[in-house]
């Protein structure tokens, strides 16, 4: 039987063992030997920890870095190359398994070498072990893999950023399809009347409105802007500075309409010992100018771009009608935003469930949030208003007197206070 066995074996082998062969074995182990490599790197890169990557950037290590911060382009590459090289692996295996050996008398015993003996050894030697040693030692792996990686993103960035743009294209699909439009998720909360969830809700009806939130909606209105003036002393900037406590503050020459930028308190702080004609104008820094139409949720990732908290909104003329802060476009989301140094400002008081007395100047966006309108009550009416007092005069049409009573569908206005040229506060009521 072992005679048999020998017989069989022998039969199999072919005995030619010639120079290719040994040529092609080595740029089959090195194939292997990248794969290994590859599949390393991708739990290297990927399980690296904030703090690691703090550190290596402290080192120099700035290739690391780089490749971190272009998380799709990376893990394409790598799975690029891995693809490649186990093609590779595959075309080598089989030309040398057909070279050393003859299956055509057994092909079920060549099917088991070529195809499951060439997976087991491309799972064991090119994917467990090397990621196994890769998550304990992902540091050294990261820093080793480094030059070569930088070099394959640039050779592959074609077929990357192929596949980059077609998952994202077929992840934007799918988003679609499985996604909950904003009208079904509106719908839903007008549904939704449980009491223990009304902050939960009052956020998801911020996010729901977000969009279709405009800047002009939320503005600081110019007459309510606390600012500087280019000219002023170092002595004033810094008595404004302490009787308002804001940590921003615009400055202008002249007047409001012509802004030379935005002044921060910290960095200001390193300078209060400095002599009175301390030329305080150097700090200033640029300004950031958006339109009355920018929508918030545009404007607060320009916020996040471009490392502000403060914008200037202008008119259709280049006028500024007022500014919006980082701080205003949250609070359209979770509501009031307070801290231990903000003075409690209220621009209304309740009487009852359906009667307040508002200051005219309250914005018509936090009017309607607070009374609990339809959004679209006055959307007929209002015009360019985006004040309380704003809505009253395209409503009325002229400025109106003291006990005035205004009334608009179901909602009735009375001007308590109003002096030569503005509304100052009005009693609401809803019937």
């Amino acid at each position: 039987m072992e005679t048999d066995a020998y017989d069989a074996a022998q039969s199999i082998f072919r005995g030619t063992f010639d120079l290719a062969d040994i040529v092609f074995l080595i740029i089959l182990l090195f194939l292997l030997l990248c794969s290994a490599l590859a599949s390393a790197s991708e739990v290297a890169y990927f399980s690296l920890s904030p703090g690691e990557l703090e550190k290596l950037k402290e080192k120099g290590y700035d290739k690391v870095a780089n490749l971190h911060q272009k998380p799709n382009l990376l893990l394409s590459t790598i799975l690029i190359t891995n693809n490649f090289v186990n093609v590779g692996i595959v075309i080598l295996s089989t030309y040398l398994v057909n070279s050393l050996f003859d299956f055509s008398g057994n092909p079920v015993l060549g099917f088991i070498i070529q195809v499951i003996g060439v997976t087991f050894i491309i799972l064991l030697f090119g994917e467990i072990i090397p990621k196994l040693y890769a998550n304990r030692s992902q540091v050294k792996m990261a820093i080793f893999m480094a030059g070569p990686l930088t070099f394959l993103t640039y050779l592959f960035r074609p077929l990357s950023t192929l596949l980059i743009r077609s998952t994202s294209l077929i992840s934007k699909r799918m988003a679609k399809k499985d996604g909950l439009s904003m009208d079904q998720l509106s719908k839903a909360l007008e549904l939704t009347e449980d009491a223990e969830i009304n902050d939960e809700k009052d956020i998801l009806e911020g996010i729901v409105r977000f969009s279709n939130i405009a800047a002009i909606d939320i503005i600081r209105p110019r007459i309510n802007i606390i600012a500087l003036d280019i000219e002023d002393s170092f002595e004033v900037v810094k008595n404004v500075v302490i009787e308002h406590g804001y940590s921003r503050l615009p400055v202008y020459r002249e007047n409001l309409d012509t802004i030379e930028g935005i002044l921060y308190v910290k960095d200001l702080l390193a300078h209060l010992k400095e002599p009175q004609n301390f030329a305080w104008q150097s700090l200033i820094r640029p300004a950031y100018f958006v339109p009355e139409t920018k929508k918030i949720n545009d404007l607060l990732e320009e916020f996040q771009v471009k490392k502000v908290h403060m914008a200037i909104i202008v008119d259709e003329y280049g006028g500024t009608s007022g500014i919006v802060t980082m701080e205003d476009i949250l609070e359209e989301i979770v509501g009031e935003i307070n801290d231990e140094y903000d003075e409690k400002e209220e621009t209304y008081t309740k009487l009852s469930n359906n009667t307040y007395i508002f200051e005219a100047c309250t914005l018509l966006n936090d009017f309607i949030k607070i009374v609990d309108a339809d959004p679209d009550s006055f959307k007929d009416i209002e015009g360019e208003a985006d004040t309380l007092a704003g809505l009253i005069l395209e409503i009325k049409g002229e400025l109106p007197g003291k006990n005035d009573v205004i009334t608009y569908q179901s909602h009735k206005f009375t001007i308590l206070e109003v002096d030569n040229r503005r509304i100052k506060k009005i009693k609401y009521e809803r019937n």
